[in-house]
């Protein structure tokens, strides 16, 4: 499983991938974030959470450096995660940790086979 991110031809990158960047550009390549270490930017803690999702629920804004994957200097996409603990500060450096169960299989009102349960939460590196 990836985490892509999307490059275009403009040069922007965005997370999650569309099928046009900004002003149409389209897309020319994908960038796995889950290879990158990331920066919280910030973060929080729901205890209200939906169903099927662990509570409580660590969520955070990072922001991961892809510079070395473009060739045209300094390059960073932020994207909102969740965490495997709220033992967080402003700063830290998290990195992916692949997850067989994001949430409760059948928890929520959609069918469970018309849903992916797995995914990336992150950790403290």
């Amino acid at each position: 499983m990836t985490m892509d991110a999307t490059r275009y031809e403009d040069g922007s990158i965005s997370y999650p991938g569309h099928p046009r960047g900004p002003d149409g550009a389209e897309p020319v390549e994908t960038i796995d974030l889950s290879e990158y270490t990331a920066e919280v930017v910030t973060w929080t803690t729901s205890t209200a959470t939906p169903p099927g999702v662990h509570e409580p629920n660590h969520l955070a804004i990072v922001e991961f450096d892809v510079s070395e994957a473009v060739d045209d200097g300094d390059e960073s996409v932020r994207a909102i995660v969740q965490l495997t603990t709220g033992d967080v500060e402003t700063g830290d450096q998290v990195r992916a940790v692949y997850e067989d169960e994001l949430r409760k299989p059948g928890a929520g009102i959609r069918e469970p086979e018309s849903q992916r349960w797995d995914g990336y939460r992150f950790e403290p590196v």
